[in-house]
């Protein structure tokens, strides 16, 4: 039976690879560079649009541990990050040319990977995974929709803006990661309140870009800079300007701007938390007013696009198959989980329920004490009434918050083992 994966994004490229290094011939359909993307800036697989950071790397964090999992089950993102990570303190953050250019290597040298470059709007014969991803298009949505009998949803997400390091007053900034993490990875932007109400009022007033016809749904996980701050005036200070863990030779801060190294070498730096829909003009004047980026050169500013999702509960079994066409899968962020390593992990999922599949196993579903587990349940499960895309957490892990931490390590990845070796 023929495999057909829509999309060469972290999700598409897990399934593809996985697929084909278990001797599968796949074909990949990826309608870059034909046709352009308006959060993509890059031809390569794999390219990270939002942040460059793929969040905390500690196994007493979900998302870490996560990770972890993941590379238990032979994850080319966590390959390609081990190539590419940049310093980040606790986070696991890569340099996101090197990171995608290595997925994009890997998946153009297997010989068991067809590549089509083309825009799919209908499904293909033979088995299905739909990885294209938040930006799917709507003509590919509605054949979704029609088949599941189910609308599809969206909501809003936004970069953060990039700027050169050599542009930066290093006279004014500190580098240091929050409560001393092992390294000085951070650079840190200290404000008085003076400078910091200046900041506020000009960020609240700013000019934003239009929307056009999509609704002001936001992520909570990645809000606008400036949805924060209309939330009150000392909203950042909790939030992505807080000052706690920050303190520099003896002396506190009102808020702290954090910049985060975008690249291997160490030229670049992202504006941490600092998603927006600002107009390019306002980034630059409003984003200025941080001491130590008055004269900042943008290599990139923030960017908002609209996110869909399909309402997983009612429109997937447990497999992340349609429940009304078994030879279609949806995977990453379409399927309704939210972010880089959650997209990656579901791929590579469906890749290994496809290969029990095609083997005529009985397709076991993966034990909800591992972090991915437990986040395929909750999409396909919880939320039926009132369903939106959720991160990976402890608080959706069997007995995670009942048990210690090395209890909860320990039983996920010994759940991976079995269900990777059954």
């Amino acid at each position: 039976m023929k495999i057909n994966i829509i999309g060469a994004g972290l999700a598409g490229c897990e399934c593809a690879n996985y697929l084909a290094n278990k001797g599968y011939e796949v074909n990949l359909y990826e309608k870059r560079p034909k046709y352009t993307s308006p959060a993509h800036h890059t031809d390569l697989f794999g390219e990270l649009v939002c942040s460059n950071s793929l969040k905390n790397k500690k196994l007493d964090n979900a998302c870490g541990l996560l990770k972890e999992e993941i590379k238990h089950l032979g994850s080319i993102m966590m390959e390609a990050s081990e190539v590419s990570k940049v310093p980040s303190g606790d986070s696991l953050a890569v340099d996101r040319t090197v990171f995608a250019s290595y997925i994009t290597n890997k998946i153009k040298e297997n010989k068991n990977i067809k590549i089509f470059y083309e825009d799919v709007n209908d499904f293909k014969e033979g088995i299905n995974v739909i990885c294209t991803g938040p930006l799917t298009e709507a003509t590919l949505l509605d054949k979704i929709n029609e088949i599941s009998g189910q609308k599809s949803y969206g909501f809003f997400d936004a970069s953060a803006p990039i700027v050169e390091k050599d542009s930066i007053n290093l006279d004014k900034v500190f580098f240091k990661s929050r409560y001393n993490q092992g390294d000085d990875s951070y650079i840190d932007c200290p404000m008085n309140k003076e400078e910091y109400l200046k900041f506020y009022n000009e960020l609240i007033n700013a000019k934003k870009a239009p929307l056009h016809s999509f609704d002001t749904n936001y992520f909570e996980g990645c809000l606008p800079i400036e949805v924060i701050a209309s939330r009150g005036v000392d909203t950042l200070r909790y939030g992505p300007l807080k000052p706690v863990g920050l303190e520099n030779n003896g002396e506190s801060y009102y808020a702290v701007v954090q910049l985060r190294q975008d690249d291997l070498i160490g030229n670049f730096y992202n504006i941490v938390g600092f998603q927006t829909n600002l107009t390019y003009p306002e980034q630059k004047r409003v984003f200025s007013l941080i001491p130590g980026l008055e004269n900042a050169k943008f290599v990139r500013y923030g960017l908002m696009h609209r996110n869909s999702y399909i309402y997983a509960p009612k429109v997937l079994d447990d497999f992340l198959r349609l429940k009304n066409n078994k030879n279609i899968f949806i995977a990453g962020q379409l399927s309704g989980v939210e972010g880089y390593v959650e997209s990656a992990a579901t791929g590579l999922l469906v890749g290994y329920y496809i290969d029990f599949l095609l083997k005529n196993k009985n397709i076991k579903q993966l034990s909800f004490y591992s972090v991915l587990g437990s986040l395929v349940r909750y999409i396909t499960h919880t939320g039926i009434n009132n369903f939106s895309p959720m991160n990976a957490n402890f608080g959706i892990v069997y007995r995670a918050n009942k048990d210690s931490k090395d209890v909860v390590i320990k039983r996920a990845l010994d759940a991976i083992e079995e269900f990777k070796n059954q």
